[in-house]
């Protein structure tokens, strides 16, 4: 009988194995999967099989000709499914989910990002399409349907390979689906299509959320951050009481390139010399998903965790929220926003107005010419220029925040404006890196010296943070290779998402500098700004802690479900020594440290989805 559903079937059982070779190329070659042992890459291996046979198998309840174009239909669609998600995790080393789907409206300024990660390969995906199309062409169709007892015995055969791929997954990964906020683990498990399938799933799920969400869920939440609350270091608490607050949000900027050379040359010689007279962050994480920049803005100005898919700014901005703008607003201050970009882009001109931000300054605002703008558009040292002339007309005391530009993916810059050489590695992407970042510093020493002229220096707070990973795991191993690694593991990944943290107060940090190595994140910034403006924090809801408070227990929970402390990372299931690197085999410590990272991003979660904060009252 099989040698009789084989032979009557060959266009089906082709079309499955090509489609199965095809994902299995884009698991190995298109994202960067880290398998640790033998059982994983079978998993790895069989898991397009358990989605495409059932699905390809619909075909059987056609005639023939239908048959066909059904398959090549699924073919041609899943191809494309390949190919995005491709494209995507080149850049985001993500997949792609629904919500991210409705930020189509940024695509319009990724065209120079797409053009660097577009492979020619991916046309060879589409050739197993015109060898079907031929064939079925080529080969003469009979008309007559499969049998009822077949198709019950394929799908039967179907099940089986299913079970057997969730059984091995359930044993590799226990509780798969109950820690499924790392969407590699679930691709690798399950398989990137059953992995969109579940997105959508849970997508609709979450719509329902917000209308069920009443006044006892937030109770539950505030129970818990107020037992979480870290009292403020009463040295520090008000030290910059009055003081405006200059936020300079660092594009793309890691803290690997913070005292590192290349050629002789520092990549960073301003910002070198500037944390020696400030309180420096060395051990400070960014904890941002799949909203990137807009997700760094909304874990500073809530200290909440961002959504696991998509940009909280387009998904939930009819949200009410509790921002450190509102409290700041309520104690007197302005905030503005600088970003010479669309206003539009991120959603930022809709989800502002729901962060209580007074102003926000976009292109419109900034004199933008040909020879001041480079890839993303307009250059830092210009943008930063002419934001110091708009900010000293501001009233006092104001927050400002201001976003760069320059040392943005694929890190464009012009010849004139290369102030170090490339680096020489294989990664052309870090090569560049190196040389926007030595833009962006050279541009915030002009800054510094700008808000001096204006008299904006020393009554002001001067922040710099980096928002986001720049150099993808994509080109670690390059990475590797500028700090004198040999190898680079899980561990390294870890630490490639610190990002520098740097506050300045004129008068005070460079009287009394100091470099803390605590584990610390994004997410811990708002009580800290607000404790050194004297504004006190306890009771509000919020997950982050004061940097400065000696009640503060070092944790960094990552959005995908890893987590930081000052003895241990945990990532791809290997808890490592932090300052080591060496695994560790400390079950209870792993059980403790996971289940409060999972709670913490579950209330986050259940505050957003629920637009919980409309029931607060403060």
């Amino acid at each position: 009988m099989k040698e009789h559903f084989f032979k009557k079937q060959w266009f089906l059982c082709f079309s499955v194995f090509f489609m199965w070779m095809k994902t299995y190329f884009i698991y190995k070659l298109g994202f960067h999967l880290q398998m640790n042992n033998g059982l994983e890459e079978l998993i790895l291996f069989i898991n397009p099989l358990s989605f495409l046979i059932p699905v390809f198998g619909i075909s059987l309840f056609f005639r023939e000709k239908t048959q066909r174009l059904f398959l090549i239909g699924a073919n041609f669609i899943l191809t494309g499914i390949l190919i995005s998600n491709s494209i995507f995790y080149g850049f985001y080393i993500d997949f792609i989910t629904i919500p991210v789907l409705f930020q189509a409206k940024n695509i319009g300024g990724l065209g120079s990002s797409f053009q660097e990660l577009f492979n020619p390969l991916y046309i060879v995906l589409f050739l197993d399409l015109g060898l079907l199309l031929w064939l079925s062409k080529t080969f003469k169709r009979t008309g007559v349907k499969q049998s009822a007892k077949a198709i019950k015995i394929y799908y039967t055969v179907a099940f089986g390979i299913a079970l057997f791929n969730l059984a091995l997954s359930e044993f590799e990964q226990p509780k798969l689906l109950t820690y499924s906020f790392d969407r590699e683990i679930l691709v690798k498990n399950i398989g990137i299509y059953p992995f969109h399938l579940l997105d959508g799933i849970s997508q609709t799920f979450l719509l329902t959320q917000k209308a069920v969400a009443d006044e006892d869920n937030l109770a539950t939440i505030k129970n818990y951050t107020d037992s979480d609350y870290s009292k403020p270091n009463k040295d520090m608490f008000g030290i910059a009481k009055g003081r405006n607050v200059i936020f300079v949000t660092l594009e793309s900027t890691q803290n690997f390139v913070i005292h590192q050379k290349v050629n002789g040359k520092e990549i960073t010689p301003f910002l070198n010399r500037f944390i020696k007279q400030s309180y420096y962050f060395d051990h400070f994480y960014q904890q941002t998903e799949q909203g990137k920049t807009s997700d760094s803005e909304f874990i500073i100005a809530n200290s909440l965790y961002p959504s696991l898919s998509g940009s909280v700014f387009f998904t939930k901005s009819d949200n009410q929220y509790h921002s450190l703008y509102k409290t700041l607003a309520k104690n007197h201050y302005n905030s503005s926003v600088f970003h010479a970009n669309n206003k539009k882009f991120w959603n930022r001109d809709v989800m502002y107005k729901a962060l209580g931000i007074d102003r926000f300054f976009d292109v419109t605002h900034f004199k933008v010419t040909a020879d001041q703008s480079t890839g993303w558009g307009l250059k830092d040292r210009e943008f930063l220029t002419q934001s110091v002339e708009m900010m000293k007309h501001l009233p006092k005391p104001f927050y400002s925040n201001l976003i760069t530009l320059t040392n943005h993916f694929p890190f464009q810059i012009d010849d004139k404006d290369k102030l170090i050489d490339e680096y020489h590695s294989e990664s052309k992407v870090l090569n560049r890196y190196v040389t926007t970042v030595r833009y962006q510093d050279e541009s915030l020493k002009h800054f510094i010296e700008e808000l001096k002229h204006n008299g904006l220096y020393d009554d002001s707070v001067l922040v710099f943070m980096g928002d986001h990973y720049g150099i993808s795991e994509a080109h670690q191993e390059a990475v590797g290779q500028l700090l004198g690694k040999t190898e680079t593991t899980p561990y390294d990944t870890i630490q490639l998402q610190r990002v520098p943290l740097i506050i300045h107060i004129p008068g005070i940090t460079d009287k009394k500098p100091r470099i803390i190595s605590e584990t610390s994140g994004q997410i811990d910034v708002k009580p800290t700004l607000l404790h050194l403006l004297g504004i006190e924090t306890k009771g509000m809801i919020h997950f982050g802690h004061d940097l400065f408070s000696e009640e503060r227990k070092p944790f960094v929970v990552l959005r995908n479900g890893n987590f930081i402390t000052d003895d241990y990372i945990y990532t791809k299931n290997t808890l490592y020594n932090q300052k080591t690197g060496a695994i560790k085999n400390t079950n209870n410590e792993i059980s403790y440290w996971r289940e409060k990272a999972n709670e913490e991003l579950s209330l986050s979660d259940q505050i957003i989805n629920g637009d919980l904060l409309r029931f607060y009252q403060k």
